[in-house]
């Protein structure tokens, strides 16, 4: 059923993933319709209304060409995709397994009879710090494919193992198509911190439920065996809110490898939040505020150098936010700049705000 007897005006945008219509409504037909109503039910693809000074406008998408579609399908590397995922567990588990004490912090345990088995015992911090960071990535992915956008599945990133590193750097997907409009932009850039969020606040609790207090020496806060020496850990606002319900008389806590992940993934949540460049906050804040974008991570970029007199990780983090976004800080445009984002959308903004002042910890590490 054609849509066009309904339609005042549109434009069509032919992208390689996707078609991309821009229709304005007849007023007849805007609240919408019965038979638009039944028109958009045979539509082959996905659709939603912005209103708009001119009148209520449809955003349609349809997929390409079947051709285009499936050379898209064709071309991802499944294998490098498992190949990255299996060594991203290896490590995290080697680095949950120098944690719990069952392995040196080291790689001798490569010649040692029971190395393996030694080696399992860091799933209890592997698999939940994984599980983190997969729900964060699929937040971001099944949200873009909702919109029908050309995005690749997670890429993990393996990294050095205790004592060095944590195991992975992280995981991330490939955007390989410009968004339609701001709302699109909110809703896959909010959707990664915020499934992540989710799924770390229950880990951590149950971390927390199997961790102890730890009254040696005047510590304070928490503390992660760290192959021989204790490492001290910073708290954000959940993270102390937390660690005060699950142990009120306690003043320091030896946290138990599947706490150490839960705050791990507070840690990712609030990394990404950052108002800079193309992290997750940058994101947001060019879909709330596009004309103050670059003025805010600028902004923001400075009080990060500043920070690195508390943690000198911040100077490292402000200084590959700068290398990836080529020195800009900026933000690309999207494809149709200047839609309004709708006001049901606003409380995605006040949410990721929310969510970055309870993650942020200005001095992570110590």
């Amino acid at each position: 059923m054609s849509l066009t007897p309904y339609l005042v005006a549109w434009r069509t945008t032919p992208l390689h993933d996707r078609e991309v219509v821009d229709a304005l409504v007849d007023p007849a037909h805007a609240a919408p319709s019965p038979e638009l109503a039944a028109a958009l039910r045979d539509w082959p693809g996905t659709y939603y209304w912005s209103d708009e000074p001119d009148g209520r406008h449809l955003v349609l998408t349809r997929p390409a060409a079947a051709a285009a579609a499936a050379r898209a399908r064709a071309r991802e590397p499944w294998a490098l995709h498992g190949l990255l995922f299996t060594a991203a567990l290896f490590t995290t588990t080697l680095t949950g397994a120098v944690i719990t004490g069952a392995l040196p912090a080291d790689f001798r345990f490569l010649l040692q009879a029971g190395g393996l088995r030694a080696w399992a015992t860091g799933f209890q911090f592997s698999l939940p710090l994984v599980a983190i960071l997969l729900c964060h990535e699929l937040g971001h992915y099944l949200t873009a494919r909702r919109y029908q956008l050309d995005v690749s599945p997670p890429y993990f990133l393996p990294g050095a193992p205790a004592p060095w590193g944590i195991g992975t750097f992280g995981a991330f997907i490939r955007l390989r198509t410009i968004l339609t409009d701001r709302r699109q932009l909110l809703d896959v850039g909010a959707a990664g911190p915020i499934a992540g969020f989710v799924v770390a606040v229950p880990i951590l609790l149950i971390g927390l439920a199997r961790s102890h207090p730890f009254t040696e020496g005047g510590a304070h806060g928490m503390l992660v065996p760290w192959g021989g020496p204790l490492l001290p850990l910073g708290d954000s606002i959940v993270t102390l809110l937390l660690r005060r319900l699950a142990m009120p008389e306690a003043s320091a806590v030896l946290l138990h490898p599947m706490a150490f992940a839960g705050w791990l993934g507070m840690f990712v949540t609030m990394l990404n939040l950052l108002p800079i460049a193309q992290l997750d906050g940058g994101h947001i804040l060019y879909a709330a505020v596009p004309r103050l974008h670059r003025r805010v991570a600028r902004a923001f970029w400075v009080g990060i150098l500043a920070l690195g007199w508390f943690w000198l990780g911040w100077l490292i983090w402000g200084f590959l936010v700068l290398v990836l976004s080529r020195g800009q800080l900026g933000h690309p445009p999207v494809l149709d700049a200047y839609r309004p984002l709708p006001r049901g959308r606003r409380w995605l903004v006040w949410a990721s705000l929310a969510l970055f002042v309870l993650t942020f910890a200005p001095a992570p590490f110590s």
